[in-house]
């Protein structure tokens, strides 16, 4: 039966690792559970039932597994054990599946960021389980968005660290209550502590203490922001765990974690932007600065279902070899709009907000080894495309432009996946 049910949320695991291949077997004992620098390409888990021993197993071809990626699966597992065994008895195949297919990944999600914190996994699943709920929730016609910073250090301490960044406290004394369903029964809590301005600050166990917010204007870059890179710098002075999680305005859940990796319940399904992913895929082929510069970006793109194509070139690449034409064609006018900008660092451009609208813009953008800008507006000779692509018209540019280097391209809906030499590495989204 543990082979049954593990095909009910097969390809769900395999689209939370960015399109691994995975499976699960019997064996007869465990393997070493390493997972040095030789071992990154595969993913090992375990679980028991009845004496037997499965073993689950992810493979992904040259782009290694983080220790995110590790640990949440680890996570997975532990609870695919403890729900199996609430639903062993004869009768019971579909019902455990049907758990499995829906609430899975919510487990192993509060699992996760709960740390070692035994005693606190419902509190962190009934504020999941309360903002997906908002999240199909619009007043006037607009998304209903909201935050929640969950502090692991005293709250005097973090108060105090609290006084030298821009945000202030609202302390709501006698109407501190803990998160319940009704939390949100009227609008007025969502209206007033947005997410973006504000954030009601919470314990591990889910009692509000009050909130933060800002009266200063936010971040001048987008970029910033949209990538929750303020909310970074806050969980830094929250403590070790510490975490904050949103309703954000596209009717997402996400939740930032003090490692700075992004959990995002997207279309249903959980999935993790980690950057450690993106660094791993362009080391070596872009400069460090430049890597992180590109990795915010490409997520703030994505949250904005903005489309991009971006190619970070060999040395050796001939751009007259990848290019069929120009967006701006031979226009003077796009023609000297894209010559100010070649030679640009892309943190140069990132700083002034120039970046968001060169990526969002049609065609190609090709940045070299240093970061810097070559070309935007490129549109790629796919005629070299050594096979059937099934997709559209980036999916196609993005295969060819990988002859030529690496590629990552965002699509107008979302997902962001990693191309290279033909092939396309991995999917988040």
């Amino acid at each position: 039966m543990p082979k049954s049910a593990f095909s009910a949320i097969e390809n769900s695991l395999c689209d939370f690792l960015g399109g691994a291949k995975v499976s699960l077997a019997v064996v007869e004992e465990r393997e070493s559970a390493s997972f040095g620098p030789e071992h990154r390409l595969e993913i090992l888990a375990y679980l028991q039932v009845e004496d037997v021993v499965y073993q689950f197993s992810a493979r992904r071809d040259e782009l290694p597994f983080t220790t995110t990626e590790n640990s949440f699966i680890q996570e997975l597992f532990t609870a695919f054990e403890g729900l199996f065994a609430g639903f062993s008895a004869a009768g019971y195949a579909a019902h455990f599946r049907t758990a499995l297919l829906t609430s899975l990944t919510d487990i192993a999600v509060a699992r996760y960021i709960r740390g070692d914190r035994k005693g606190v996994f419902w509190p962190i699943q009934s504020l999941i389980q309360l903002l997906k709920n908002l999240s199909y929730q619009r007043y006037e016609g607009s998304q209903a968005t909201t935050g929640f910073l969950v502090y692991r250090n005293q709250l005097d301490d973090f108060l105090e660290a609290l006084q030298k960044t821009r945000y202030s406290w609202l302390d709501l004394e006698e109407s501190r209550q803990r998160i319940s369903r009704d939390f949100f029964r009227n609008p007025l809590p969502y209206r007033f502590v947005d997410g973006l301005r504000s954030l009601f600050l919470c314990d591990i166990r889910m009692n509000v203490k009050g909130t933060v917010h800002t009266n200063a204007p936010g971040p001048s870059d987008s970029i910033e922001q949209m990538a929750n890179r303020e909310t970074l710098a806050l969980l830094a002075k929250a403590g070790e765990g510490s975490f904050a999680i949103f309703v954000n305005n596209v009717s997402e859940v996400e939740i930032v974690l003090d490692s700075d990796q992004i959990l995002v319940w997207r279309k249903g399904a959980w999935g993790v932007y980690d950057p450690d992913i993106y660094r791993g895929f362009l080391a070596g082929h872009l400069e460090k600065r430049s890597i992180d510069y590109l990795v915010w970006s490409i997520y703030a793109l994505s949250k904005a279902r903005h489309g991009t194509v971006v190619l970070v070139a060999n040395d050796d690449t001939d751009l007259d070899a990848l290019r069929k034409g120009s967006v701006g064609g031979s226009d003077p006018l796009s023609r000297s709009l894209i010559h100010h900008v070649r030679g640009t660092k892309i943190g140069t451009l990132k700083r002034s907000g120039e970046l968001t609208r060169i990526l969002s813009s049609d065609g190609l953008t090709v940045i070299n080894r240093k970061g810097e800008l070559l070309d935007t507006g490129v549109i790629v000779d796919t005629s070299k495309t050594s096979r059937l692509v099934t997709g559209g018209g980036r999916t196609t540019a993005a295969t060819a432009a990988s002859h030529f280097g690496s590629v990552i391209k965002v699509s107008e809906d979302g997902p962001v996946e990693l191309y290279r030499n033909g092939k396309r590495l991995y999917r988040f989204g």
